[in-house]
């Protein structure tokens, strides 16, 4: 990991209450994501891998300090544009490695064609392709959710708010934006990443009373059903 910059991290789980007030707030001082659609949101499909021990899952729940996920994502259903991510956490910093990889590619993951990959001169590829040779990684869960997001400069601050959380276990169908879901969690989660420092206009608005930090994951909660 040397020479690679880890993002902090903090993790709320808000009411519709804390998420109202927030949002009236951070329209006046943060930018809305240019990748959001009219209503300031967009939504966000992945796929996560994990192995027959399942231990990604393992790890959160274990709090372990050092640990990793790759998942395939694509947003608003279109399948044109899928990212292959990384993510690596270390404590509180987070790292996050991204490749745009193409529809062909996601369908050889997808049906477990993996030697067709190898061939791909693709560094983050490579490592997935080598992790599921190794550690036996594999599709295990699709989590769809609705995202509105703000972002601020100074600290590179990125404020997401995330909701209207579903599941799949049906991964081959991980590019059908019209497959069945099912309720993950009833739940708000308010996600702040920075760089550095948080600025005490953004720290100010997002400590909000009675509302402690969380180490919340998607996937593990999905899997947990």
């Amino acid at each position: 990991m040397t020479g690679q910059k880890y993002r902090s991290e903090l993790k709320h789980c808000i009411n519709m209450a804390d998420y109202m007030q927030l949002r009236s707030k951070l329209r006046h001082i943060a930018k809305p994501d240019p990748n959001a659609l009219q209503d300031g949101s967009y939504k966000i499909r992945s796929l996560y891998f994990d192995n027959y021990e399942d231990k990604a899952v393992t790890d959160k729940l274990s709090g372990a300090s050092r640990r990793e996920k790759f998942r395939l994502r694509y947003y608003n259903d279109d399948t044109s544009f899928i990212r292959l991510e990384k993510k690596s956490k270390i404590n509180k910093g987070c790292y996050k490695e991204t490749e745009i990889i193409s529809t062909e590619q996601c369908v050889n993951i997808l049906y477990g064609q993996y030697s067709d990959l190898l061939s791909q001169k693709s560094p983050l590829l490579s490592e997935l392709c080598a992790k599921i040779h190794c550690q036996n990684l594999r599709p295990k869960m699709i989590v769809d959710y609705i995202r509105e997001a703000y972002i601020y400069p100074a600290g590179n601050v990125r404020i997401t708010i995330d909701g209207n959380i579903r599941s799949s276990c049906n991964v081959s169908e991980f590019l059908n934006p019209e497959i069945p879901t099912i309720p993950s969690a009833n739940a708000i989660i308010l996600e702040i990443k920075f760089d550095g420092f948080l600025p005490d206009i953004i720290r100010n608005i997002v400590q909000l009373q009675n509302r402690q930090s969380t180490e919340f994951s998607k996937y593990v909660v999905s899997r947990l059903i």
